[in-house]
């Protein structure tokens, strides 16, 4: 088999995991499903990232302490409603967990629990507890139905899974994410549920997870806000039958750079389907003096609203990119500076250590029109490189943003 190939299925794609996702009443639109379940057939190894935010919905607080032991077997997640910032908060997420005790038989401290959705309203148990007993019936191959339920104003759900091969035994794995707005690159964002069947070490899987973030999900950003709920966890159950990684090693390598792929895609799709973006900007940042450097810059580019804004009016306006840099607190030399604007129409360059070069406007519009706008920058002060991912600032953001709780 390939080393490295997409497959179907989403988080279903690996041995031994179901999903289910349905409508229970938490949305007041019925044809919008709301809650979702992952379930694998045995406990797994697993790991999380939660939000830096000081103010956490109570899910990510019990989810922090149900795999404070590395393990896991199962996720429950709603949309609708974050349950942050409530009375009682804590309670209604331990609750969530014992549901899936009595449906599925998976001891509540062994399941992940998340929820998304407005922040500040009280959650009610009971649609959820009423619909518990369809949901788990409805577990099988419906990693989509699931990627569907935890949407919020995302127009399109995100899924990605893999093939692999460890020690002659085929792996996979699996994520869904949802998120397109109240995100910054500080974790990461969003919520993410990631499945595999390889066989890893709880210690090796957080090692793979915390260092994979910094270069994926932490790369995004929407808007500059942060959320309340920011999860990302990773259930691996083993069923591959590979040799248990334990250390790193040439397997833990193989296997971090097929989650990396799966984070990367994911983070992609996040940032292209930010509230009311048009298009999917990519800042790839070159010559830096250290990775940190790199990834700073790149963030401080596709964090910054005129630039955003500039990218929406297809204005190849190259000073607000260097102004960006300028004030991302990183040490580097105005006057080494290449920026270049890149697309499917072409590629433009706007300037040369750190001055303007004569352009044609039209074909920099051209550039700046396509749905996918790559901002190259290279600092020529290093070797290091980064990338992140945005969208453009749209009227529509300010719509979405403007009326979202009423």
């Amino acid at each position: 088999m390939k080393v490295l190939h997409e497959v179907e299925g989403g988080v279903c794609a690996p041995k031994g995991f179901k999903a289910a996702g349905m409508h229970c009443g938490i949305r007041k639109n019925k044809e919008k499903k709301d809650l979702a379940l992952i379930v694998s057939d045995v406990p797994c190894s697993a790991a999380g990232v939660f939000t830096q935010n000081l103010v956490k919905g109570a899910p990510v607080v019990v989810t922090g302490r149900n795999i404070a032991d590395g393990r896991a077997q199962a996720v429950i997640v709603n949309s609708g409603n974050a349950n942050a910032c409530n009375d009682g908060g804590e309670m209604v997420a331990e609750r969530m967990c014992a549901l899936v005790t009595e449906t599925c038989g998976i001891p509540a401290r062994d399941v992940i629990v998340a929820s998304t959705g407005v922040i500040g309203q009280p959650l009610d148990i009971a649609p959820i507890a009423g619909a518990m007993g369809a949901l788990a019936a409805g577990l099988g191959d419906n990693s989509n139905d699931a990627a569907e339920a935890i949407m919020t104003t995302d127009t399109v759900p995100k899924s990605v899974a893999v093939g692999f091969s460890l020690g002659g035994k085929e792996c996979r794995i699996g994520a869904i994410a949802k998120g397109v707005g109240m995100i910054c690159p500080n974790m990461a964002t969003t919520l993410i549920f990631i499945t595999s069947d390889v066989a890893i070490s709880p210690a090796m899987l957080k090692k793979a997870l915390s260092a994979d973030v910094k270069t994926s999900f932490n790369m995004v950003s929407i808007d500059g806000d942060q959320s309340t709920n920011d999860t990302c966890c990773i259930m691996c159950n083993g069923l591959a039958g590979n040799a248990a990684i334990t250390e790193a090693g040439a397997d833990y390598g193989t296997f971090c750079k097929a989650l990396h792929y799966c984070t990367v895609k994911l983070s992609r799709m996040i940032a292209k389907d930010g509230e009311g973006a048009t298009k999917l900007i990519e800042c790839n940042v070159s010559g830096a003096r250290s990775a940190n450097s790199a990834r700073n810059v790149a963030k401080a580019v596709i964090k910054s609203s005129l630039v955003k804004a500039a990218m929406f009016g297809a204005d190849a306006n190259w000073g607000r990119v260097l102004c960006a840099i300028g004030y991302s607190g990183e040490r580097v030399d105005p006057d080494a500076i290449d920026v270049a604007f890149r697309s499917a129409a072409g590629e433009v360059v706007v300037c040369k250590d750190g001055r303007g070069v004569p352009f044609s406007e039209d074909e920099a519009k051209k550039v700046l029109l396509k749905d996918e706008v790559k901002i190259d920058v290279d600092l020529k002060s290093g070797r290091c490189r980064a990338s992140a991912w945005g969208c453009d600032l749209t009227y529509d953001y300010v719509k979405i943003n403007g009326d979202y709780r009423t």
